[in-house]
């Protein structure tokens, strides 16, 4: 059954999302270790995902003060922190919508730092539609989030064709019924695309 929208997730599918890297490069490998062991930052993080302002990053400096530098460049320095554009995902995306075929992100994203990183990276305003996590206040793979995206969009669950680099996010989007594809790389995912009759290999490319 061909897919009538596209969902994009967005970090490490539109734009890296490998905060250890950053870290490595600006502290050196043994403090980011040290930093990364210490302090449970992407689960603070997730919080920030479900909804909490971006400043929980920054209170959590009270439990884990050796570390309150880290934190704050975790926020301070978002722009670098989520790393580069997969350019050749940007250019799927681009080609669909010029074929008229919607395309949706279905993201776990703070609702500050995505505001920041559409100033950052223009392309992820240029959607049909979006369902950021820290919005609606639930993040993947909670059901609710999917259902969100289900209910704007008003199509059948059959006909959604949706990306991400996780399984477990892929899993809740499979068992709903959503056509799938686990993220890794563009190249795949290209050909993915051309598999559903979406693309040519040339609008692929």
């Amino acid at each position: 059954m061909k897919p009538e929208i596209v969902v994009f997730d967005i970090g490490n599918v539109l734009v890296e999302w490998q905060p250890e890297a950053y870290f490595s490069r600006v502290v050196g490998a043994e403090r980011t270790k040290a930093f990364f062991n210490a302090v449970p930052i992407h689960r603070i993080h997730h919080k920030v995902d479900e909804g909490a302002r971006f400043s929980t990053i920054l209170e959590a400096a009270e439990d884990y003060p050796d570390f309150e530098p880290e934190l704050r460049m975790w926020v301070e320095d978002w722009s670098k922190l989520t790393g580069g554009v997969i350019a050749h995902s940007v250019r799927l995306l681009r080609a669909l919508r010029a074929k008229g075929i919607p395309v949706w992100a279905l993201s776990n994203f703070g609702e500050e730092p995505f505001d920041i990183s559409c100033e950052d990276h223009p392309f992820l305003t240029e959607f049909d539609g979006s369902v950021i996590s820290g919005r609606i206040g639930v993040a993947k793979p909670d059901v609710e989030i999917y259902e969100a995206l289900e209910e704007a969009t008003g199509v059948l669950r059959s006909r959604l064709l949706f990306t991400d680099d996780r399984a477990e996010n892929i899993a809740v989007a499979k068992a709903r019924g959503w056509q799938t594809y686990l993220f890794e790389g563009p190249e795949g995912w290209a050909k993915a695309l051309v598999e559903a009759g979406l693309l040519t290999e040339e609008e692929a490319q």
